[in-house]
């Protein structure tokens, strides 16, 4: 966005500095630098700890529904299931936490225009991904969960998962980057071995902007209960394509709106070949999902980190700056810009980190490092300038 007050006119918020504060004074938990609140276990074990993860699917499912509605396309729930999914394990991965964990469900819906069909594909959805992790080790054990008729405060739909594992002290990372530890940064676009097409990147952050920066304003008279009827209308759908413009990648020609609506990659077969192959050689690892590039400040302490080798911007976030004209500083910001997983680790555990991202299709380099420093800070070296946050 050139004008930043669209966050604030749109009603969202990159920074979260309202929910930071609301929260600064809560316990942080036995790991205050880990990537999750860790508690201690339930049945008292001093060896073992518990975590429990909340997330959402966000805004997408507004996207979603207006492609839907325009192409008939059901297929785009299925996605919507899976963002939700992977908001909560790959976050909890990050910690170590990457088998066993129950998964609970809560869908709201306005059911005067979300019919059965779409509950059932979300439903159905959590099965498939469930049945698909367990072929890579990965336990999912589904608890069920609440579906709910609020359309006096839902205007289409909202999807949700919450996520419990316990797990074992000695296995959990907390986040201690160390001087001179290289960070390795995993692609969120491509297709990696177990997806199905193409992945544009997107994940599950930066909806809100994407879709209203993208999308032309036709549709904010076509589908008005995708938006807050109380923001202005300057800022509602103000981009120049349709939902089913084409655009060539490579040699694979997506629609638009399924492009932005790439599932959110989940990490989690390759997390748990990291874990289980160098484990205690990890020092850190980081979802870069809200706060984008800049995510990782938030769990170090007197580090700067320095990303100088960046994966390339794929095609996506390309467009998305284009149509926006959202600064490239400010784009760092709020979209993961081509790598939404980071592992940091000694030089000499580098090339296998990269080698087991590789086995699955996802491609991965070493972006950058870390350095001692006075306070927190992290440096973007890229081709569309030098960020300092």
């Amino acid at each position: 966005m050139s004008d930043p007050k669209k966050y604030d006119l749109r009603g969202v918020s990159s920074s979260k500095d309202e929910v930071h504060a609301a929260i600064k004074h809560l316990d942080k938990g036995l790991y205050p630098l880990a990537f999750c609140k860790i508690l201690p276990d339930l049945a008292g074990d001093p060896n073992y700890c518990c975590l429990m993860h909340a997330d959402t699917a966000g805004t997408k499912t507004s996207l979603a529904y207006m492609y839907w509605k325009e192409t008939g396309d059901l297929s785009v729930w299925e996605g919507i299931a899976q963002d939700a999914i992977v908001m909560n394990l790959d976050d909890m991965a990050c910690v170590g936490a990457y088998d066993n964990i129950l998964l609970s469900s809560t869908i709201g819906r306005n059911k005067s225009i979300i019919p059965g069909e779409v509950i059932s594909t979300l439903i159905q959805a959590t099965s498939n991904f469930a049945d698909k992790m367990a072929s890579f080790g990965v336990k999912i054990h589904l608890a069920g969960g609440e579906t709910a008729d609020v359309g006096d405060i839902v205007r289409t739909a909202d999807v949700g998962y919450t996520a419990y594992a316990r797990l074992e002290r000695n296995k959990t990372l907390e986040n201690h980057m160390q001087d001179g530890d290289v960070i390795i940064g995993l692609s969120s676009y491509g297709r990696a071995s177990y997806e199905e097409n193409y992945n544009g990147g997107m994940g599950s952050n930066g909806l809100t902007s994407a879709r209203h920066d993208v999308f032309q304003h036709g549709y904010a008279k076509l589908y008005p209960e995708t938006y807050n009827p109380h923001i202005p209308g300057e800022v509602v759908y103000c981009g120049s394509k349709k939902l089913t413009d084409e655009m060539l990648i490579g040699q694979e020609t997506l629609t638009v709106g399924k492009l932005v609506l790439s599932p959110t990659r989940t990490y989690i077969p390759v997390i748990k070949r990291i874990f289980e192959e160098i484990g205690n050689d990890l020092h850190g690892m980081i979802h870069c999902t809200g706060g984008g590039q800049v995510k990782v400040k938030k769990f170090i302490k007197n580090k700067r980190i320095v990303k100088n080798d960046l994966l390339a911007v794929p095609p996506l976030f390309k467009l998305i700056q284009s149509e926006s004209g959202t600064s490239w500083r400010e784009m760092y910001e709020v979209f993961n810009m081509g790598h939404r997983l980071e592992v940091y680790c000694s030089e000499n555990k580098a090339s296998e980190v990269i080698d087991i991202a590789k086995s699955f299709n996802i491609d991965a380099q070493r972006i950058g490092y870390v350095e001692n420093y006075e306070g927190e800070s992290v440096v973007v070296d890229s081709p569309y300038g030098h960020f300092e946050y």
